[in-house]
């Protein structure tokens, strides 16, 4: 970046440190949304409140596509970003 360029753009600054920011935040909380090992942890809680009788089969099939689903699109060999 020249100094021309970068003279007229820093009252741009806050705003590509916000946008940054957010960008970072945005990839971790992806990172952890689609960890195999909590959506696995999150399987094996759903697997404990079937057991349980704290949901019933409906919502146990729902929620359990649901993340193998969000599992099978983020894994590797299905060609998605981990």
């Amino acid at each position: 970046m020249g100094l021309l360029s970068g003279v007229l753009l820093l009252p741009l600054a806050p705003v590509r440190g916000v946008v940054w920011v957010s960008d970072r935040l945005i990839d971790a909380a992806e990172a952890e949304l689609y960890d195999p090992a909590a959506i696995r942890t999150q399987l094996a809680e759903l697997n404990r409140a079937l057991d349980d009788g704290e949901i019933d089969l409906t919502r146990f099939e729902r929620e359990e596509e649901r993340l193998l689903d969000i599992l099978d699109r983020k894994s590797p060999a299905a060609g998605g970003t981990p």
